[in-house]
């Protein structure tokens, strides 16, 4: 086996994720949900192929970003909550300004972006994790988990793929 091929990072091609490469112990690629720019996507799996429960569920994601975005819109809004509460008597700022107008939870997209897609083991399932960077929270990227199509929880800090 020549030298470079020995280095060279296993690749896996999947029908609808296309090419996945496995690197830092994950299999990666990416996806565009919703018709979004594309976004970086990790799946566990062995070092032969990316596990296919791993593969199903990312799959999944594109067809549940509209049945999931009220879940996480109210999660997001209730995070805003405290942060709004902090700024309230601080000196008119544009970003002050923007955070205070959201009143709704579906009027947080606008503030949010999504920076990557996982599929994890987390508590004994598959969970897809969406990680999201909020603009009232500069210090944490927030994952939005769900096993079996439910939110299960919005974590508040999390370390993207």
């Amino acid at each position: 086996m020549p030298l470079a091929s020995f280095f060279k990072s296993p690749s896996f091609q999947d029908p609808v994720l296309g090419q996945l490469v496995r690197t830092r112990g994950q299999w990666r690629g990416a996806i565009a949900p919703g018709g979004a720019a594309p976004t970086p996507l990790a799946l566990f799996g062995t070092a032969r192929e990316p596990d296919a429960t791993a593969i199903a569920a990312a799959r999944r994601i594109q067809g549940s970003m509209e049945r999931w975005r009220p879940a996480i819109e109210q999660a997001l809004h209730e995070h805003l909550a405290p942060y709004r509460e902090a700024i309230s008597d601080e000196p008119a700022s544009e970003q002050r300004t923007a955070l205070m107008s959201i009143e709704r939870p579906g009027q947080v997209w606008a503030y949010v972006s999504l920076q990557s897609a996982a599929i994890i083991r987390m508590s004994g399932g598959i969970t897809t994790e969406l990680a999201y960077a909020v603009a009232w929270d500069d210090d944490h990227v927030l994952g939005a988990r769900f096993q079996s199509g439910s939110l299960v929880e919005l974590c508040g800090s999390i370390v993207t793929a």
